[in-house]
């Protein structure tokens, strides 16, 4: 598989989104480089979908436990003894985790290179730019962010706009 984007400038991408969601600091989370076959058992398997996709997410928090943003239902935050201020259960001394994004590389140089990049199946770029973009879209799905909702949507689209940004 070829390596489009460097490690360090993912890690500061995912860093990036975290931050811009809310997301404890720290926190961790498990970012998988793979291949369609591998996307495409994953779909079939937890979504029950055929063929492969470009980035899956398995958050390990539920969406209530992360700040409200445009478009999500607003949540009371759970508190109490041993909780942050977001409702972060933690134990003692521990970095939490929340969750893991799966990346098919193959389908996102796929995508730039055809122009059905971006998220809005619009957009040419370059493969850096879509497997950045990939980890950060999948970053915020942890965070509890969707793209059901229009309105969640948008404003899902131009936070990741702006952090790709900002590299």
């Amino acid at each position: 598989m070829p390596r489009v984007v460097p490690a360090t400038v993912l890690a500061r991408d995912v860093a990036r989104a975290l931050g811009a969601a809310g997301a404890p600091s720290p926190a961790g989370l498990g970012l998988v480089l793979a291949d369609d076959r591998v996307l495409a058992e994953l779909n079939a398997r937890h979504l029950g979908q055929s063929g492969p996709t470009d980035v899956l997410s398995f958050p390990l928090l539920p969406p209530e436990q992360f700040p409200d943003h445009p478009g999500k239902a607003p949540a009371d935050a759970v508190r109490g003894e041993g909780r942050t201020e977001a409702g972060f259960a933690l134990p003692p001394g521990q970095v939490p985790l929340i969750g893991e994004i799966v990346i098919s590389v193959e389908r996102a140089i796929e995508q730039a290179a055809t122009g059905r990049g971006g998220h809005t199946g619009d957009v040419r770029w370059s493969a850096r730019d879509e497997v950045r973009l990939l980890a950060i879209h999948g970053t915020l799905h942890l965070c509890g962010w969707d793209h059901a909702d229009p309105v969640e949507e948008a404003a899902m689209q131009a936070l990741e706009r702006g952090l790709l940004d900002e590299a």
